[in-house]
């Protein structure tokens, strides 16, 4: 989720314009609302013209989309994920913001994310809480849990072995699973959540003694499984050309349930399976 260093120009112009793009679609929606009231003769035009007038944040840019505006035009930090990448995620934020969208890491493209998801709900979940600090002082507006991992890259190939077992596959909170890929001590809100979409795109995973993303892959397709009143989660996992995210995404969230590779990312659609607990797992 951090990005490197030194990134293209280009896509930080490219965030900009998206973001340029979202404001507006908002503003043009807003129009077309303001366009479809009663003549100006009537009662109730003229209320709501009354109201415009009063309201401090008639005709202003959202606040959540200035800040994004501000911080993309003025870093020179940019999203690890390529132009390609993000536009996949992109493209299904447009068609089901405002939505609840989780997502593990916390980096300089948070706010972009954010934004996308105006007027939803977004959480980002962070392995390392001096960077939660940092990144809270400069966007305190953004929603953001420690969490603690025990695993270690390392241990990939036992925890693939674990994640084969009955108690893996069955369908739960993964709170209350046996399972020992299962994130277990996440905040409430993220169990309790209807979640819309979800991104994986940490915890650390380039090194032996890294966490890595194997229970977060396997409670991501748990919570889009497990997810209550039916209906799909759109879930990414970002950096894909490693072995435990290739592995761990085919294995827990389907090869039959990816729609997209993009570069590193891939994209799943995840149907509920609360009410339809003979489904298989994974789909034959």
């Amino acid at each position: 989720m951090r990005p490197k260093p030194h990134q293209s120009l280009n896509l930080k112009l490219i965030i900009v314009a998206v973001l340029v793009t979202l404001f507006v679609l908002l503003v043009l929606i807003s129009n077309s609302s303001t366009s479809n009231l009663p003549p100006a003769g009537n009662s109730e035009a003229k209320t709501s013209k009354t109201d415009c007038s009063l309201s401090s944040n008639c005709g202003k840019i959202l606040a959540s989309l200035s800040e994004a505006l501000i911080h993309y035009a003025t870093s020179s930090i940019t999203p690890q994920q390529t132009l390609k990448e993000i536009s996949v995620s992109a493209r299904v934020l447009e068609k089901r913001s405002p939505c609840n969208f989780l997502v593990f890491g916390l980096g300089h493209d948070s706010l972009m994310w954010s934004a996308l998801n105006h007027g939803g709900r977004t959480i980002f979940l962070e392995e390392d809480s001096a960077w939660i600090e940092q990144i809270r002082r400069r966007f305190p507006m953004l929603e953001s849990y420690h969490v603690a991992y025990d695993s270690k890259v390392k241990e990939a190939d036992n925890l693939m072995e674990v994640g084969r077992g009955s108690e893996c596959t069955a369908i739960g909170d993964p709170r209350y699973s046996m399972c020992g890929l299962a994130l277990k001590g996440l905040p409430s809100e993220v169990y309790e959540t209807r979640w819309d979409v979800i991104m994986v795109d940490a915890p650390t995973g380039y090194y032996e003694e890294a966490p890595g993303r194997m229970s977060a892959i396997y409670t991501a397709g748990m919570l889009a499984r497990n997810r209550d009143k039916g209906g799909d989660t759109d879930v990414f996992v970002h950096d894909v050309n490693r072995v435990v995210e290739d592995k761990f995404s085919k294995a827990f969230l389907c090869d039959k349930y990816m729609n997209k590779q993009e570069g590193r990312l891939r994209h799943f659609t995840i149907p509920s399976h609360r009410d339809h607990l003979d489904k298989s797992f994974c789909p034959p």
